[in-house]
């Protein structure tokens, strides 16, 4: 069997991952893909056996992190190994203790407060029968939210959308240069919590203890703050590509105007067909493991290749159809899968479903404005703006 090569930079690529993935997985149940800086990484196409890599424990994420990020302040890097990054028992200690706070009944609690962040975005959009709801709504929605969820002052809230759209930007000096802002925030909203305790995420952590009386300390907590911030942007992503594919397929936006309950399963429609995560980072295997009639061997870097184990039509039928009235028989994988399945998944899922739901329940004649155009990026699917028509004339 010949292994296929998938170059992320290849404009092919960039523009249409879904076909070219999509054709990989049909050739071969793994692929080979170059890095430029990085070498060669081993790639999971289908479904089963992405999943199944991502519940294995022979399948270890790398104690690397953005600790190594070069210009990143001495003074930050002990915050900047998120749990996403562990293995083991030091992962399931952390995620024992952070779990109850991200339940889908404690996200269900919170949705009248994202619901007022989304309606205040709303109200605040520019005058105008237009507006790029890219930058003026789902980009500063995820971080408002994170804001109200950990407990960040409202006077520093501004400085922390600045920091939101420095990550979602990606990797580059903006990136870096928020990095200070970020934990010196989440050490002094600790800090704040701990004498002065509110409705917030801070406060509820600090007061958990295990059953062996365990705790976060106060580093884990700013650690969990920066990692929220990190992995709390995906609906800005999500939303505006979630209402692209509404708006250009008409009958599916019919369909959820008709019968808004069907708002929360449309929302996994759309983050399996087109969720912003491409791959998942990448895995290394503690011995030789087949897939197929490929061999990995023990310690070469595997990603799983999100894009296409989506759409695998092993498991969904007539996978490349947007269908918001899908019943999938198997999850998507948007969110990972296995103990490290996205902690916050049911926080994104509320925030995505609240945030849609305002947009097309307030501009009944929303359309799009101009032809949607996308930042090329070989991990994450996304756009550059997205601007509408929010009313007729």
């Amino acid at each position: 069997m010949t292994v296929p090569e998938i170059d992320p930079t290849r404009p092919e690529v960039l523009l249409d991952p879904f076909t070219a993935y999509g054709e990989a997985r049909e050739r071969c149940p793994v692929a080979r893909m170059p890095l430029p800086g990085m070498g060669d990484m081993w790639v999971l196409t289908r479904h089963e056996d992405a999943k199944a890599m991502l519940a294995d424990p022979r399948f270890e994420l790398s104690p690397n992190s953005f600790m190594g990020l070069p210009g990143v302040p001495e003074h930050c890097r002990p915050y900047l190994r998120t749990m996403s990054e562990l293995n083991g028992p030091e992962h399931v200690r952390l995620r024992r203790l952070a779990a109850p706070a991200f339940t889908a009944r404690r996200a269900e609690e919170f949705r009248p407060r994202i619901e007022a962040i989304v309606a205040a975005l709303l109200d605040a959009l520019p005058d105008g029968p237009t507006a790029d709801l890219l930058e003026h709504f789902a980009r500063p929605l995820p971080m408002d939210v994170i804001c109200e969820l950990v407990g960040i002052p409202a006077e520093h809230r501004p400085r922390w959308r600045e920091y939101g759209v420095a990550v979602v930007s990606g990797y580059g000096p903006g990136f870096v240069a928020a990095i200070p802002g970020i934990v010196e925030g989440a050490i002094e909203a600790v800090e704040l919590r701990r004498t002065s305790p509110g409705d917030d995420l801070i406060s509820q952590l600090l007061r958990v203890r295990d059953a062996d009386g365990d705790r976060f300390t106060d580093a884990e907590l700013v650690t969990l703050v920066w990692q929220l911030v990190i992995a709390g942007q995906t609906p800005t992503n999500l939303i505006v590509n979630g209402l692209e594919a509404l708006l250009t397929h008409p009958e599916q936006l019919a369909a959820l105007r008709a019968d808004p309950g069907l708002v929360p399963r449309a929302v996994e429609e759309l983050t399996r067909w087109v969720g912003p995560q491409l791959l998942t980072v990448p895995r290394f295997p503690r011995e030789e493991v087949a897939f197929g009639d490929v061999v990995i061997g023990k310690g070469e870097p595997v990603m799983t290749a999100i894009v296409s184990a989506n759409r695998d039509p092993r498991v969904y039928d007539a996978p490349d159809e947007l269908d918001v009235t899908r019943v999938p028989s198997t999850g998507h994988l948007g969110y990972s899968h296995g103990a490290h399945f996205c902690l916050g998944a049911a926080f994104a899922r509320v925030q995505t479903q609240a945030a849609l739901s305002a947009v097309l329940d307030r501009f009944p004649d929303l359309a799009l404005a101009e032809t949607p155009q996308r930042t090329p990026d070989g991990g994450t699917w996304r756009l550059a703006s997205l601007v509408v028509r929010t009313r007729n004339g």
